[in-house]
């Protein structure tokens, strides 16, 4: 099977199913191991807090570790790369988890919270119901990026090693990419890294989310939206949904007890929002996701 083929098998496996948890309840899902192994590395290595040389250490060792189980599973036939890719894909669940923050809201603002509080790292204790409903737009954007554009694109360049690569450098990034005294050097080369390897998908994303909702043609309003976030390449599918959507995204937000003041991206949409604009959102998911798999089974047409 080529490369096309097996993504577009693997997007509507993941579609259909999601991550089932009979199956991940008792055995350890491949983000976990992946995590275990940044954890081991880091245990290990992160011991000299001036050194970036231990951080690319680590890095090129995660990569190389990633590369050869890609290899090897490749070798294993069309069949087993779509289950690895259904796998590495995350679009049901997505979906699942910001579909939750909407039906929290719906019952309570402390439902909200508490659903929201599973899919953001920032204080949610004192959100109101459209600072919660906005988390849940902007993880909704921006994993649809990480979680299902990027995997794919990099496993239709580079096939399993490609995507392999991507999560492992992605998680990486998630667990060491931080501007602490612990992680600032340390974690350089693993966020590095993810912001390269995510520049193009970030940008697919924003086109994906910007054409089957009628945006396209404020290509140039997102790119300047895009520019404002903190993220170089988050801001990207955040402007593009926040224009899909008609909200204000992005803005103050606290972290560690502490309010941060961040730009708005897309500050002329609604800022008073809640449970229907995160539905809103949720359509978008499908549409975008719709774009990708359409484009998928035409490269494997061609």
């Amino acid at each position: 099977m080529s490369a096309p083929l097996i993504l577009a098998l693997a997007m509507l496996l993941d579609a259909a199913m999601g991550e089932p948890r009979w199956l991940w309840s008792r055995l350890p899902h491949p983000a976990v191991l992946m995590g275990r192994a940044v954890g081991f590395l880091d245990k290990e290595l992160n011991t000299d807090k001036t050194s970036i040389l231990a951080g690319i250490l680590a890095l090129l060792l995660l990569m190389g570790g990633a590369a050869l189980l890609g290899w090897g599973l490749s070798a294993l036939g069309g069949v087993v790369q779509v289950i690895v890719v259904c796998i590495l894909l995350a679009q049901r669940s997505l979906v699942q988890h910001v579909a939750a923050v909407a039906d929290g809201l719906r019952v309570s603002l402390g439902d909200g919270r508490r659903a929201v509080s599973m899919i953001v790292s920032r204080d949610t204790a004192q959100m109101d119901q459209s600072a919660t409903a906005r988390s849940a737009i902007e993880s909704a954007a921006e994993n649809l990026s990480d979680g299902v554009i990027a995997p794919a694109f990099w496993f239709l360049v580079a096939g399993l090693p490609g995507l392999l690569i991507y999560k492992i450098v992605n998680t990486a990034d998630s667990m060491i990419g931080y501007r602490t005294p612990q992680y600032e050097r340390f974690g350089k080369a693993a966020a590095l890294m993810d912001d390269a390897m995510n520049i193009l998908p970030a940008r697919l994303t924003s086109v994906l989310i910007a054409l089957p909702t009628g945006v396209i043609t404020s290509l140039r309003a997102i790119s300047r939206d895009a520019k404002l976030h903190r993220s170089p390449n988050a801001g990207w599918p955040e402007a593009a949904m926040a224009r899909a959507i008609g909200v204000a995204l992005a803005g103050p937000r606290a972290y560690d007890g502490k309010m941060q003041d961040f730009p708005w991206v897309g500050g002329s949409g609604a800022r008073i929002i809640g449970p229907k604009e995160i539905d809103a959102s949720l359509r978008v998911l499908w549409q975008a996701w719709g774009m990708m798999l359409g484009l998928t089974i035409l490269l494997a047409l061609i």
